[in-house]
């Protein structure tokens, strides 16, 4: 249940509903807006009298949430989320982020090389995988601690933030340490555990959409980050998986205006795992902003033939300069633009 207030209600009209709230059992959400103040309540609000608070001084009306995801819905929150990840750099709003960097943290030398070529590029945000989730056990499985310790390094000389992915509630608490965002993978989007342990770390979640899950299953897994208290969830549009091979997966960018619809959290698009193969990810990149996502992840290395996973769809980073050219060009076209490479001092690697 949502209880809107009008615009001229007064603090204590809006401490008068949420004590009431209170007594009647539930824990009350205020979400101050731009020109009124919105009341959630969580719990089972089929027991509540409604009616009651319908009736208080300064209650506009009183929404019932029919969505499974209450506090993801738009119903909920009728204002778009933006999350801040770092300074400066916002997702949700009217500037698209361009997150970029390679599938893996392989080396120093390999990722302080991978930030300065996408920080020249034009990106904001550095993408890199400490932890890797891997089909095969004896795959490449990532650098732990010590890729994370290299990220921050590269933080530290190009200013860019970071953003990593946890595998597990250990790992999220040291991704959390040395990171700007958590990124949830599709292997973990239903991980409850680990849902519930980022959402009540506070840090902002990237939450990626699961191989075989349908956008409602998506926004399940954002309402448990947010049941725990965070509100900074930017969701992933990452492909999923069908019968046919020509592709790693299907990239659906349908899911990019469905969920603007549905929920009030951004956006963004990640299509070097939507397609898999390295020719596609610059046409799906642009289709992604043309139909409004709220930032592009994409994976580029200095030398991707070398690449100790996912070379095969990682850009060369003159293909990067070449991406984010043409992106700009998509984004002022629908009234958008890209977000600026950052230009403050680097920020210190702990």
């Amino acid at each position: 249940m949502l209880v809107v207030m009008q615009p001229n209600a007064s603090a204590a009209d809006i401490e008068r509903v949420c004590d009431e709230i209170v007594r009647q059992g539930f824990k009350p959400l205020p979400m101050p807006g731009e020109t009124r103040t919105a009341i959630g309540l969580l719990g089972d609000d089929s027991k509540i009298d409604w009616s009651h608070i319908e009736g208080l001084p300064s209650v506009a009306s009183v929404l019932i949430v029919q969505k499974p995801y209450r506090q993801a819905a738009r119903e909920w929150k009728t204002e778009s989320t933006i999350v801040e990840i770092a300074p400066g750099v916002r997702v949700g709003g009217n500037e698209v982020v361009v997150f970029a960097g390679p599938c893996s943290v392989e080396s120093e030398e390999q990722i302080i090389a991978s930030a300065r070529a996408v920080l020249a590029g034009g990106a904001t945000a550095l993408r890199g995988g400490a932890f890797k989730p891997r089909s095969s056990p004896y795959a490449f499985q990532g650098l732990g601690l010590r890729g994370l310790q290299l990220l921050a390094l590269a933080r530290a000389e190009t200013g860019l933030a970071i953003v990593t992915e946890a595998m597990d509630e250990h790992g999220a608490d040291l991704v959390a340490e040395y990171a700007d965002c958590i990124q949830i993978g599709a292997r973990n989007m239903q991980n409850y555990s680990l849902l519930r342990h980022v959402g009540k770390m506070g840090k902002p979640v990237l939450l990626k959409r699961g191989m075989a899950a349908t956008i409602n299953d998506l926004l399940l897994s954002a309402e448990y980050v947010l049941s725990e208290g965070n509100p900074n969830v930017i969701l992933c549009e990452r492909g999923v998986r069908t019968f046919d091979s020509a592709t790693r997966n299907l990239f659906d960018l349908t899911a990019i205006p469905v969920v603007h619809k549905l929920s009030h959290l951004p956006i963004v698009a990640d299509p070097s795992h939507g397609t898999g193969l390295r020719d596609k990810v610059i046409p799906m990149a642009r289709a992604a902003v043309a139909c409004g996502a709220d930032g592009i992840l994409v994976e580029v290395h200095p030398t991707p033939d070398k690449a100790l996973s996912d070379g095969a769809q990682s850009l060369y980073p003159e293909q990067f300069v070449q991406l984010v050219r043409e992106l700009k060009a998509i984004a002022s076209a629908i009234e958008r633009s890209i977000a600026p490479p950052p230009v403050k001092a680097p920020v210190s690697a702990t």
